[in-house]
């Protein structure tokens, strides 16, 4: 698993993060039962092939010290990529409650300029 440091070097692996994928977006597109929701424009979200993934953050406020973790999601298997800390001053605003969560607002700016992907 990697790093932050070794993520950080990894341009290609950057540029193939979903910014927009949330834990809640994932199971419905990726879960069996979860597509069959999709209706109307939500189509676009529907999961067509076996080959198809995303790679996206979630933030995992389970146990201290909480952790992001960058997962890549298809329908078979959710893999590991990278884990690092959440730092200290992101966790009393964002790990309010046990849970995963996605990136937002201040977080997930902070991430992307450590990345260096435009904000």
């Amino acid at each position: 698993m990697l790093t932050l440091e070794e993520l950080k070097k990894d341009r290609a692996l950057i540029n193939s993060i979903d910014w927009e994928m949330t834990p809640e977006l994932s199971a419905r597109v990726y879960s069996d039962w979860g597509n069959i929701w999709a209706r109307g424009e939500d189509r676009r979200d529907v999961v067509r092939s076996k080959s198809e993934s995303s790679i996206y953050f979630v933030v995992y406020c389970w146990n201290k010290p909480y952790c992001i973790y960058l997962l890549k999601r298809s329908i078979q298997e959710a893999v590991d990529i990278a884990k690092f800390a959440l730092p200290e001053s992101f966790c009393k605003t964002v790990c309010l409650l046990r849970g995963i969560y996605a990136l937002d607002g201040e977080l997930k700016e902070w991430l992307k300029k450590e990345l260096g992907v435009p904000l």
